[in-house]
């Protein structure tokens, strides 16, 4: 008996032994699937600003939704966008301007409809807010040479220096079209990017938001042939049906949205993995990101 529990013990050692297989790392997109419930934060429907452009060629609806930058970013121009709504002035109005890898701006190409009472002009220095210390949330690993600091606030990517904090212009976030100094716009030309992040807009031009859903109706249009991206021929314009704070449409017809709280840890986890993708696609990380490259997750939810 002894020596077959010799034996026994002999041949277990000579097994091979299994590595076990390292856990897989989660991609950018699965550290926002897995998120809590806790982890979300809800839009405000009075924050959505709801774009309905004219059907496409097939009939089928274009819908674009715009969530409002909160306080203290741009609250003049965003006043008077509400404004604006509120009397419906966009509804007949079109797309103006598609300029490749640049930008999709809308409003009136005649300039001359009336705009309506009780608009504010905003001075220049509202492109930038005061900085309250500890309110953003740096990202080291958020490069860029435009600004000290960037990161995040309140869900919003802004760049930041010892003074000031202020929005930057990445893929999607809406702008307030003005002329040349020191003129600001008063809300009613909008735009939205559509390609490589114009960072060199910072502070020279308002931001008042971003396209959460529908921005494949805007960057998807026809280039215009004209100076700047503008259509020459009025029928190359699309027709903006409507515009509405989401809070006028009828509940069942209001969208609504979600994003993740960029303070929790599911975040911080997500931005990480946007700056080193170590998933299994990727070969070496790549040690940090634009700031731009770390979009905040947006999220629709079910009604």
């Amino acid at each position: 008996m002894k020596h077959l529990l010799l034996a026994v013990a002999a041949a277990s050692l000579a097994l091979p032994v299994t590595a076990q297989e390292p856990a897989p790392i989660p991609s950018p997109g699965e550290i926002t699937a897995a998120a809590p419930a806790s982890d979300w934060i809800a839009i405000a429907a009075a924050d959505l600003l709801v774009m309905d452009l004219a059907p496409d060629a097939k009939g089928k609806a274009r819908r674009v939704v715009i969530q409002l930058m909160p306080t203290p970013f741009s609250q003049g121009w965003i006043g008077n966008i509400r404004k604006l709504a509120s009397v419906h002035w966009w509804d007949g109005t079109s797309i103006n301007r598609v300029q490749d890898n640049y930008v999709v701006q809308w409003g009136d190409a005649t300039e001359k409809k009336a705009l309506p009472e009780g608009l504010v002009t905003v001075p220049e220095s509202a492109y930038l807010s005061e900085r309250k210390r500890g309110a953003t949330t740096w990202l080291p690993s958020a490069n860029g040479s435009y600004a000290p600091h960037h990161g995040v606030l309140a869900g919003w990517p802004v760049a930041w220096n010892a003074d000031a904090v202020w929005p930057v212009h990445c893929y999607g976030m809406v702008g307030v079209g003005r002329n040349m100094s020191p003129d600001t716009g008063s809300g009613a030309e909008l735009y939205t990017v559509i390609g490589h992040a114009p960072r060199h807009l910072d502070q020279n031009i308002a931001l008042v938001g971003r396209v959460v859903t529908g921005i494949e109706h805007l960057s998807s249009l026809p280039r215009g042939t004209g100076a700047l991206g503008f259509y020459e021929d009025e029928k190359e314009r699309v027709p903006i049906t409507s515009v509405r704070i989401a809070t006028e449409l009828a509940v069942s017809d209001q969208p609504r949205f979600e994003y993740l709280s960029t303070e929790s840890d599911s975040f911080a986890r997500y931005a990480d993995a946007r700056a080193n993708r170590r998933d299994p696609f990727f070969i070496k990380p790549a040690g940090g990101a634009d700031i731009c490259n770390i979009p905040v997750p947006v999220r629709a939810v079910e009604k």
